[in-house]
């Protein structure tokens, strides 16, 4: 199994994910600047050109976050990165995971566009202040988005809110949510990832 991923990128969510579940796979990097990879076009393998992007022992591919982080978790339900399948809880999750997709992940993305205005820049950056808001009050009951367990929910969100530093954003006025990013960047598994990627802690 190959992970095609891009250091810092939201392909760190699964690298994450795969990391936590013990599974064995092999780290592939994508040069999004270039779109190249091992210096051929990553869209002659992957049509969509971007990660992640999961390649299978047959050659079968697997995109898009919410999918492979469900499809990580099956391949290791032992190690309870999501609720059972057809239970209530799985269904909150995969609430939570499409809530980060939609809501955070995507609200990013103007911060990062050079073309984005600075006042549509600050527009985006306190819309997307209202959905961290909304995780910040989540967090001060509970250690982790589903409860008192890591799951890849949170792989998701660690990856998509460590963005906020990249950016100089600060965080700061949400301190359940800086504590909560400091004790998932405390795991072995993402302290392991994070030095794989090039990411400063």
């Amino acid at each position: 199994m190959k992970l095609y991923f891009s250091p810092g990128s939201c392909s760190m969510a699964e690298h994450i994910a795969l990391t936590e579940a013990g599974l064995p796979f092999e780290p592939v990097r994508v040069d999004l600047r270039t779109g190249l990879c091992n210096g051929e076009p990553f869209k002659a393998m992957n049509p969509k050109g971007y990660v992640p992007a999961l390649q299978l022992a047959d050659g079968r591919w697997l995109t898009e976050g919410v999918a492979l982080l469900s499809y990580i978790a099956d391949l290791k339900p032992e190690a309870g990165l999501l609720p059972a399948l057809g239970t209530w809880e799985r269904y909150k999750a995969l609430e939570w995971l499409t809530f980060i997709s939609t809501e955070l992940h995507k609200g990013f993305s103007p911060l990062w566009n050079p073309s984005t205005g600075l006042s549509d820049k600050e527009a985006a950056w306190e819309r997307l202040s209202t959905r961290i808001e909304l995780l910040n009050d989540l967090l001060k009951t509970q250690d982790f988005i589903l409860g008192q367990q890591f799951s890849v929910a949170d792989a998701y969100a660690f990856t998509v809110l460590n963005w906020a530093g990249m950016l100089k954003r600060s965080l700061e006025r949400w301190p359940s949510v800086t504590a909560y990013l400091g004790k998932i960047r405390e795991r072995p598994a993402v302290a392991a990832v994070l030095k794989a990627e090039g990411i400063k802690s």
